[in-house]
């Protein structure tokens, strides 16, 4: 209900999320009336936003924050409501003329991936018509793989960020199983990634239920490598404060946030443990040490620094600092150093080198 989303931006601002840089209210699904209005435009359901979108976005935007909202390209959204289909241009219309600044635009209910595409694209051009500076997210690659290899270098053209694989849900198989189709498919996905579009692999579920520290610790970390739209999926009012300190966190944000903008890949795995790595600014690099076996107590790996960076990143030496799940100085090492790092079972450490 509006009430909630009103609250939530309230708690956004007096609990420190949109300094930390979190600014989107973003509403999902279920928002709409089951029917267009007179004029053929989507309407709010009256019961839940009784003062409509444009008092919400008013509301939002009052406290330095934007708002988002959801749509579907097909002729119904995923939960059956009134779909964008043969009404692009007027939905763009009216998202801009609420103070609507992201569209999130699911990929249910699309007869045919030429209508998909389509409507992807035109959608695209419609937001950009209105003359409003709204972030397009899309699920277009996500519709088409099942049948054919995304054309990433078209998406990017068309979207701001893009969903890939399945929905994220609150435990760890599901944060699991994104990283592990993200590491099979780096080769196609990284090196599209940067400013303007982003690989997607949806919201972070830290603050809920099913995560435990350490996998909550590993879903920050790795969505930082993955220069992932971080999109919280949480109630804040009821979050403990480790959790909110960990989506606060300074120096993971900024490593999120980079603007070299390169995306980062898995380096090397064995049977315990993967090592990833992502470029950043000042010839720096955020390297990931993740433990995935799932029982037993904290194991070492140990690797060589002259894997990091193509050689690069401690030649002739570098300084290395952990970043999670505490924040310490490892000190300086030499090229030719190897590092050994302890990780707890289905935990990350994160250090920026």
């Amino acid at each position: 209900s509006e009430q909630l989303f009103m609250e939530m931006a309230d708690r956004m601002v007096g609990e420190g999320w949109r300094d930390a840089g979190y600014e989107f209210v973003c509403i999902d699904d279920c928002w709409m009336a089951p029917t267009r209005d007179k004029q053929g435009r989507l309407q709010a359901d009256p019961g839940r936003f009784p003062g409509g979108i444009r008092k919400l976005a008013d509301y939002v935007h009052s406290k330095g924050l934007k708002l988002g909202i959801y749509s579907d390209v097909g002729n119904k959204t995923c939960a059956g409501f009134p779909g964008s289909y043969d009404h692009y241009d007027l939905d763009a219309q009216t998202f801009a003329s609420w103070g609507v600044d992201l569209l999130k635009f699911d990929g249910c209910n699309s007869d045919s991936l030429e209508l998909l595409a389509e409507g992807y694209r035109r959608m695209s051009l419609a937001l950009n018509k209105t003359g409003r500076s709204i972030v397009y997210s899309c699920e277009w690659p996500f519709y088409l793989r099942p049948v054919q290899q995304p054309n990433y270098t078209e998406i990017k053209q068309y979207c701001n960020h893009w969903r890939n694989f399945y929905d994220v849900y609150d435990s760890w198989s599901s944060i699991k199983s994104i990283l592990d189709w993200t590491a099979l498919h780096q080769d196609t996905i990284v090196k599209i990634a940067g400013p303007g579009g982003w690989n997607d692999p949806d919201m972070a579920m830290i603050g809920n239920f099913g995560l435990s520290w350490d996998q909550s610790v590993t879903q920050m970390a790795m969505w930082a490598i993955m220069a992932a739209p971080l999109f919280m999926s949480n109630d804040l009012r009821h979050i403990s404060p480790e959790a909110k300190c960990l989506l606060q966190n300074k120096e993971v944000i900024a490593i999120n946030q980079d603007p070299l903008g390169k995306q980062g890949y898995q380096l090397t795995k064995d049977k315990n443990f993967q090592l990833w790595e992502r470029p950043l600014s000042g010839r720096a690099y955020a390297v990931a040490v993740l433990n995935h076996q799932e029982i037993g107590g904290p194991q070492n790996f140990t690797f060589s620094l002259t894997l990091l960076g193509n050689g690069l990143a401690c030649n002739p030496a570098c300084s290395i600092r952990q970043v999670l799940p505490a924040s310490r100085d490892w000190g300086v090492y030499s090229w030719i150093s190897s590092l050994s790092v302890e990780v707890n079972p289905t935990g990350t450490v994160l250090l920026k080198v």
